[in-house]
């Protein structure tokens, strides 16, 4: 029996920036409380809390809303498209899983993520790349994930996909001037386990508003599918470009042997009989 895909809906105007998703989150993972330079928690160039190999959920404050930023869980990720070891493994139920044992750190994982949100371990010997889990361990047990049970207003739900989408959508119907008309992660990427709504554009809370419908494997595949094609084809442009010259290489010795021959049988008055 197929499962149902989780999300988490994530509704900007009701966060308060309590930041007890950060706090659970931390707790869950046996992550450091302390997110200070002390720590080694780096932060972003204006000073806020930014994502680390040891925070992968931050509440970041943007045009004056708070906003979640961690994982997507895409439906069909890229970080799992371009591992060339499997190192990252999309569950049914939604969370994108990292096995640290297959994992030979080519970070490929890093640069392929439209949402830029792997981090990687740079002060450790062997070295992991981090983020958030959607505690999967808990979503296979039937359990919501520690940040939205910690949440005391409601801002993160937690719940079936299609479920949370619909909710969304209500919510923009109820109350159309209260939030703008898009659920943020319905079809970003090809769609996202995380869904975001707001009262103002998100392109103002640092978002993404670029992003295909497609997810960005398929348009990877595109490309490569092409490649044997491509490939044939250029065998048989080169294998015709090296006929033409070889036969080219031909015709000149035999026109060059057909000179000589002819000179050879021109004499010249008083020459050898």
């Amino acid at each position: 029996m197929a499962q149902t895909k989780k999300a988490l809906l994530v509704d900007i105007t009701r966060c308060i920036g309590c930041r007890a998703c950060e706090t659970a989150c931390k707790e869950k993972n046996g992550l450091p409380m302390d997110d200070g330079p002390a720590s080694g928690e780096p932060r972003s160039n204006r000073g806020e809390r930014a994502l680390s190999a040891t925070t992968y959920n931050v509440v970041e404050e943007r045009s004056g809303r708070f906003v979640r930023n961690f994982c997507r869980h895409c439906n069909e990720p890229t970080c799992a498209s371009v591992c060339p070891v499997g190192a990252f493994t999309k569950l049914e139920a939604g969370p994108v899983v990292y096995d640290e044992d297959k994992c030979m750190g080519c970070r490929y994982c890093m640069m392929a993520c439209p949402f830029h949100i792997p981090r990687y371990e740079w002060n450790r010997v062997t070295p992991r790349v981090r983020k958030c889990t959607f505690c999967a361990d808990r979503v296979a047990q039937g359990k919501p994930t520690a940040c939205s049970e910690a949440c005391p207003v409601g801002a993160t739900t937690f719940g079936d996909r299609d479920v949370l989408i619909a909710e969304a959508q209500a919510r923009i119907r109820e109350n159309p001037n209260g939030y703008v008309n898009h659920v943020y992660g319905v079809e970003e990427a090809g769609g996202t386990s995380m869904l975001f709504l707001s009262d103002v554009p998100f392109e103002q809370l640092g978002m993404r508003v670029d992003l295909p419908r497609e997810p960005l494997p398929l348009l990877t595949f595109r490309v490569l599918s092409k490649i044997p094609d491509i490939v044939v084809l250029g065998g048989v442009m080169l294998g015709g470009i090296w006929w033409i010259t070889h036969r080219r290489e031909e015709v000149a010795k035999a026109e060059g042997a057909e000179r000589q021959a002819a000179s050879a049988g021109v004499r010249k008055p008083g020459g050898p009989a």
